[in-house]
């Protein structure tokens, strides 16, 4: 007889339940004891801000916290650290709250776990199966796999576990959010575990990691190729200013950002050395620039992606270490692999068959909507990391695929003008995204409130407004609107003030 399948919700609550109950409720010193399955929680420590408290310094994902809770540290499996900080009982919302990590992982989401447990939230994040530190952890495929998705399910069953264990009750909401790597780990949470949370917001997820990785690699092996057409970074300054300054007014407002860069042609041609003085382009650069832009191909001439938007640049600074350990150390499994045979074709085709879980493309979400799940996906237009039209294709095919009603049931798409990678640029980037919470904490402003009121009072969102911030003093906002809507100037009033905009079909 075929033995039925619990979901995850069940199976957590199985596992709380069956988990000793402290001596007693919210004593956390008594958690250090608590026996789970594969679980092992190394520290139980009562934390009491005097008036804040700072997170372990690293390079990213640092917190602060105002309020008391109690820090668990553990591993999952003998290999996962995992952090599932715990507010005081008097001060519990019976929410969960699950942070992703983005890059090549192997460090903590402090930030959002400082934010979660001001706000009550029960909190959680992992570095995903590996340690920063850690030299070509991508040769071991369990890590990859850890990586992939495994890591913040089983984050969600232990924290959601320790959480009933701690209060004497089991958690009545649970959220996730991530930005970057921790965006895709929110759609693996979501296309493979679509129990696990109620409510999901991804930040500039690349659902097509594989596709993004081998475009990135590409581009620097063809800088390396033709040295004399690459780029530097004062290059696509220059290259940038003249979009904006060519697009920007289109929208009914010259604010150095534009509104809609779908919309935005400039001539390249115009940037030529002999038509512009000073900083120029030469014939080479900007074939290369145009190559950039235009859709990534394979040896047969198919489009594999659809480009970047006209005005964005390139990830600056050097490549991100896990482009290279994909493909060396991932797929090649050859860690002194040289980068120069790179080839799009095979080397693509190489990653999908040994990391094939990598991907977050899967656009049947009939479990997540089955489940009750909302979701809410937030992309810079102007992200360099990971190109914008990205999330729009995935956001357009899960719409095909689960229908357009459907979709906008349980699905919302916000594309922030002028914002760079999860954050930063000339547009107003402070919307409550991950790591960076508004400056009002209102489903009006604030992404996790607003998914938070989706799930628990069927509010949602159409627009949200963001903020830019100088010196700690909000000095513009403006609207983001739910895509296919973008915000027009209603003509009259400060255009830094977001009352003086509406949200029209693009």
């Amino acid at each position: 007889m075929a033995v039925p399948r619990l979901s995850a919700a069940a199976c957590v609550l199985a596992v709380a339940l069956a988990a000793p109950a402290l001596a007693t409720a919210g004593a956390c010193g008594d958690l250090k004891g608590l026996k789970l399955k594969d679980v092992e929680i190394t520290a139980a420590t009562t934390v009491v801000p005097a008036p804040t408290w700072k997170s372990p310094q690293q390079r990213l994902y640092n917190g602060v916290v105002s309020a008391p809770f109690c820090r668990v540290e553990g591993v999952i499996e003998g290999g996962i650290g995992f952090e599932l900080w715990l507010p005081a009982p008097d001060r519990w919302t019976g929410r969960f709250l699950g942070a992703g990590v983005g890059g090549d992982a192997g460090i903590y989401n402090y930030a959002d776990l400082a934010r979660g447990v001001d706000r009550g939230y029960a909190s959680a994040t992992t570095d995903s199966g590996h340690k920063i530190t850690e030299p070509h952890w991508m040769l071991d495929p369990v890590k990859v796999e850890n990586y992939a998705h495994r890591a913040e399910h089983l984050m969600t069953v232990t924290g959601k576990a320790i959480t009933a264990a701690y209060y004497g009750k089991p958690t009545a909401y649970s959220y996730f959010i991530g930005c970057s790597g921790g965006g895709r780990q929110a759609l693996k949470e979501m296309q493979s575990y679509p129990d696990d949370y109620d409510g999901i917001v991804a930040g500039a997820p690349g659902p097509y990691m594989m596709i993004q990785s081998a475009r990135f690699m590409a581009i620097a092996v063809e800088e390396m190729r033709r040295p004399a057409a690459a780029l530097t970074d004062a290059d696509w300054d220059l290259v940038t200013t003249r979009a904006v300054a060519d697009c920007d007014a289109k929208d009914g407002v010259a604010d150095g950002v534009v509104e809609q860069p779908l919309a935005c042609r400039f001539d390249l041609d115009a940037l030529a050395c002999g038509k512009l003085a000073g900083r120029c382009l030469t014939p080479a650069q900007i074939a290369m620039v145009r190559w950039i832009y235009a859709p990534l191909k394979d040896s047969a001439g198919k489009d594999l992606d659809s480009g970047l938007v006209h005005g964005v640049r390139t990830r600056p600074g050097p490549p991100s270490p896990l482009l290279r350990a994909m493909f060396a150390d991932g797929a090649h499994k050859d860690v002194n692999w040289d980068a120069m045979t790179f080839d799009v074709t095979q080397d693509l085709a190489l990653v999908r068959q040994t990391m094939p879980t990598l991907g977050a493309d899967q656009t049947d979400l009939s479990g997540f909507k089955a489940a009750g799940g909302k979701f809410i996906l937030y992309q810079g237009w102007m992200d360099p990391s990971i190109g914008a039209r990205q999330s729009l294709d995935y956001y357009g095919r899960v719409r095909t695929k689960m229908g357009g009603q459907a979709a906008d049931s349980f699905t919302r798409l916000f594309l922030a003008p002028g914002v760079l990678h999860c954050g930063g640029g000339a547009g107003p980037d402070l919307f409550g995204g991950s790591g960076r919470p508004a400056p009002v904490d209102d489903p009006d402003h604030d992404l996790l409130a607003a998914i938070m009121a989706w799930v628990e009072q069927d509010r949602a969102p159409e627009r949200v407004v963001a903020s830019k911030m100088v010196d700690e003093k909000v000095v513009r906002t403006r609207p983001l609107c739910a895509w296919p809507k973008v915000a027009r100037y209603k003509g009259s009033g400060s255009t830094d003030e977001a009352a003086n905009f509406t949200c029209v079909k693009a």
